[in-house]
């Protein structure tokens, strides 16, 4: 059996004069969680749906669990949650779930038993409301989205792909969906989501990759991505707000290449060859009380921006996905 969930080779994509994919190479292991990390409209959703065999790549190739992606039977063990959500809205949830389940070869009685299961996991069933006998269109935005995820799981996938999983979610219902991927890897699940959210990535993913305008920018574990891009990261937490002397400091050019600033805590790249001694000192000559003065490994936000920057972010807008 193939160690590989997921082997890209090569494959590209173009329409009309704009390449939305460009000689992409993927390997994901199975029993991983996977980031596929890129602004909007770097090519991700354009990715995940090769992988399915939505659309068909104009070079290269796609192997899915050891099968070529072009083999029908091999989509009744994936799990797909698009980042487009649609629901019958007329329907009762239980109605929808149940119609999902069948839709990839699950009895109705076995299709009754996990809904019951997922509704209860994700507050959606409780002694006081069961919304699974809602309409659709009765649940929030939120609860259609867990709905929605529900029913990617229904048949027990052995490789589930999320796209945008964690958009418009509020943060209780995103955390809800967190554990749900962990629980998966626990299972020997693969779980691969695109995002442009790099903290979420950065807490979930074992290896990620980075894509813009099409083309990889990176790729590995989480740790050796950090490992590798590390070296000239300070992270500087201040008692109160930055003065204006503060950022004086922050943004000279001679010490500081480019910083993050969160108003009381700054993820700071040196210049090359500056000392981070020397920002220490400034910043303490403003009158500046520091909590926190480390060198550290970069977050992945911070290395996306390195890597890909603002053009690559606004060029990617207005892209394809």
């Amino acid at each position: 059996m193939t160690e590989l969930a997921i082997d890209i080779r090569g494959i590209s994509k173009r329409y009309a004069e704009h390449v939305a994919v460009r000689d992409l190479s993927l390997a994901v292991p199975r029993g991983a969680v996977y980031g596929l990390l890129g602004p909007n409209g770097a090519g991700k959703t354009t990715t995940i749906r090769m992988i399915l065999n939505i659309i068909g790549p104009d070079t290269g190739s796609i192997h899915l669990l050891g099968r070529p992606c072009t083999d029908g039977a091999i989509l009744d063990r994936l799990g797909y949650l698009p980042e487009e959500r649609g629901l019958y809205k007329k329907m009762t949830v239980r109605d929808v779930l149940r119609f999902l389940a069948e839709l990839k070869g699950v009895d109705r009685r076995t299709a009754d038993k996990r809904i019951d299961e997922w509704l209860e996991r994700l507050s959606l069933k409780s002694a006081e409301k069961d919304w699974g006998k809602s309409k659709v269109e009765e649940l929030s935005r939120g609860m259609q989205q867990k709905a929605q995820f529900i029913g990617t799981l229904l048949h027990d996938p052995d490789l589930v792909i999320l796209d945008e999983p964690f958009s418009g979610l509020d943060p209780i219902n995103a955390q809800a969906l967190k554990d749900t991927v962990v629980e998966l890897k626990r299972r020997g699940k693969t779980v691969i989501f695109s995002t442009h959210l790099m903290d979420n990535a950065e807490r979930l993913c074992d290896s990620v990759c980075i894509i813009a305008r099409g083309e990889k920018v990176l790729d590995g574990t989480v740790a050796s991505v950090k490992a590798e891009n590390a070296g000239r990261t300070v992270a500087l937490s201040l008692d109160g707000s930055a003065s204006p002397e503060v950022m004086a400091v922050l943004h000279d050019t001679a010490l500081v290449e480019r910083v993050d600033d969160q108003s009381r805590f700054f993820e700071v790249e040196l210049a090359v060859g500056a000392d981070s001694q020397t920002l220490l000192r400034r910043v303490l000559e403003t009158g500046a009380r520091i909590n926190r003065f480390e060198r550290v490994q970069p977050s992945l936000h911070q290395i996306f921006l390195q890597r890909v920057g603002a053009k690559g972010v606004e060029e990617g807008m207005s892209g394809h996905g």
